[in-house]
């Protein structure tokens, strides 16, 4: 069974199939804060979408990190650093991607055990 979340006509927020989460890239809604607020805006995004389909960040498997800026990879990891639990950090990847508009930072996409 595959469950779809935020579900539009051309993507959906979250896709569950056999015991995993998939989340669609997330970036920040307020994209006048800087690189750590809009990072701390995702995460909290993540966090909700994550909930609402059954997981949390404990169960985070996979992040892929994209920034508009390499040079913000000290800021966004401020923010990461202070929410992913020390104990279940996840395998990740960061690089540097032109995003779909200049005032985007970040977008951050996971994957997640149920």
């Amino acid at each position: 069974m595959i469950q779809r979340f935020g579900a539009g006509k051309r993507m959906s927020e979250a896709v569950v199939h056999n015991g995993t989460v998939y989340l669609a890239g997330q970036v920040a809604d307020d994209i006048a804060l800087n690189v750590e607020g809009q990072t701390k805006a995702v995460l909290a995004g993540i966090d909700r979408l994550l909930a609402e389909a059954g997981s949390d960040k404990s169960k985070v498997l996979r992040a892929e990190i994209f920034l508009a800026d390499i040079k913000d990879f000290d800021a966004m990891n401020l923010a990461w650093d202070a929410w992913v639990p020390a104990d279940a950090a996840p395998a990740r990847a960061t690089v540097q991607a032109p995003l779909y508009r200049p005032e985007v930072l970040v977008e951050i996409l996971v994957t997640a055990a149920l």
